[in-house]
């Protein structure tokens, strides 16, 4: 009997912390969300004062130019400013800081985190760096609920399951992709199944969602028309898509690391310096053509419509490849993931126009394949299949292409693997001991 009573008195107090753990992770998620749904507007609004902005300065001749040069390149030096003065880990995605606090490495940013991320990110996409939102919007999030387990005493258990529920709420708010949130966190951040922290980051990320949805409403991010079935027939093709994006995921993760590297033996000059240098070319890159600097959404669209020509996706890309690196190497906040995305879909659409060139009788279908490339592209970098294949779907709302996504992302996540290409965040926290 007395252990009985002992059994059930142990159990009282983990099912008020468990509660306590829950209702915390709803909190903090609805927090995240509303902060992150904002920085999604004010991105949105920047982006168009951005176009607004270069199309009047091409009517205002050298003057025009030199004010585009001019707020670019300020812009970039100031979020560089805000990350080296406040928040030295404000710098980058913010992914591998929230990894190495989960790793017990380093200790959590202090709230200040929040405003450098926030306006630093704001200035840096806005004037146009090829960053993502998601990199500032998981960082963000993690340091609101962790600090929110702080408030209210919890144990260091639990403040971690916030923290890493917390990211995975600000990845679902940038993306409006709830699922891919909570997968992210268990694939990628903790790399386990847990009780706790899967329970905490399902919350925060409903949290999250039913409170950016009022603001931004309940559509996926892109628009794609009826995708046909692809059925068994396209593994083949599938399989060979996803060597490709594997190579060239292999690829892009050295020009980041090798940007960054560069960026840091230059320690001599200034990190305002060498960011406002990376917006001066980005400003001459509006000037010429606005639509392919910035996080890349509008690319993303482009594409995912079927209305882009092959030249012009071509030229793109490899612009795209190069300034996403570039733009990293900044040190401004900004994430990976929204560049990847470009990538990946103009690879996944170029390979689709191909093969219907080469032999109709493939099965391929340029838009379907853009939409594959996106998870195959993802994976071969980040080399989190699951996240990538349910991110993509979420982002298109598209059903129907399972198995040509795990044909292409078992090929991209074999590829790195075998020639010993780290993952990137894994390779990117070789640099958190330089900041």
């Amino acid at each position: 009997m007395d252990n009985e009573a002992q059994r059930v008195s142990g159990a009282v107090p983990e099912e008020k912390a468990l509660t306590a753990l829950a209702l915390l992770s709803l909190i903090g998620g609805a927090m995240t969300g509303l902060i992150v749904a904002t920085f999604r507007i004010v991105l949105q609004w920047a982006d168009h004062a951005r176009d607004a902005m270069v199309g009047w300065a091409h009517k205002e001749s050298v003057l025009g130019f030199l004010v585009v040069f001019a707020i670019v390149t300020i812009a970039g030096g100031v979020a560089a400013w805000l990350v080296r003065r406040f928040s030295p880990r404000a710098t980058g995605s913010g992914i591998p800081h929230v990894e190495a606090v989960l790793r017990g490495e380093i200790p959590s940013a202090p709230v200040r985190l929040i405003l450098v991320k926030y306006i630093g990110g704001f200035l840096a996409i806005g004037a146009g760096f090829a960053l993502g939102r998601e990199g500032p919007s998981v960082q963000m999030g993690a340091i609101v609920s962790h600090l929110l387990g702080s408030v209210f005493r919890r144990a260091s258990e639990d403040c971690s399951a916030l923290l890493a529920a917390g990211a995975g709420a600000g990845l679902a708010t940038a993306f409006n992709a709830p699922i891919a949130g909570a997968v992210f966190v268990l694939e990628e951040l903790v790399r386990r199944f847990d009780l706790r922290i899967t329970i905490a980051t399902l919350g925060a990320s409903a949290g999250a969602i039913g409170v950016s949805r009022v603001f931004l409403g309940e559509s996926p991010d892109f628009t794609v028309p009826e995708l046909p079935y692809l059925g068994l027939g396209t593994v083949p093709i599938h399989l060979v898509l996803g060597v490709l994006a594997g190579l060239l995921g292999v690829a892009y993760n050295r020009c980041i690391v090798a940007g960054l590297g560069f960026g840091r033996k230059l320690n001599r000059v200034p990190v305002e310096v060498r960011a406002g240098s990376i917006g001066a070319l980005i400003a001459v890159l509006a000037w010429v053509d606005h639509s392919i600097v910035g996080g890349g959404d509008s690319i993303t669209q482009g594409v995912l419509s079927g209305r882009d020509m092959l030249a012009g996706i071509l030229v793109c890309f490899l612009i795209r490849f190069v300034l996403g690196p570039l733009s990293y190497a900044a040190e401004t906040p900004g994430g990976l993931f929204a560049p990847m995305l470009v990538l990946g879909a103009q690879l996944g659409y170029m390979f689709g126009v191909v093969c219907c060139f080469l032999h109709p009788h493939f099965g391929a279908d340029p838009v379907a394949d853009a939409v594959v490339g996106m998870a195959a592209f993802f994976t071969g970098v980040v080399r989190a299949p699951v996240t990538g294949i349910v991110l993509a779907i979420e982002l298109t709302g598209s059903f129907t292409l399972f198995l040509p996504m795990l044909a292409a992302c078992f090929t991209a996540m074999l590829v790195p693997t075998l020639l010993k290409e780290a993952p990137i965040y894994e390779s990117l926290k070789d640099f958190l001991g330089d900041q």
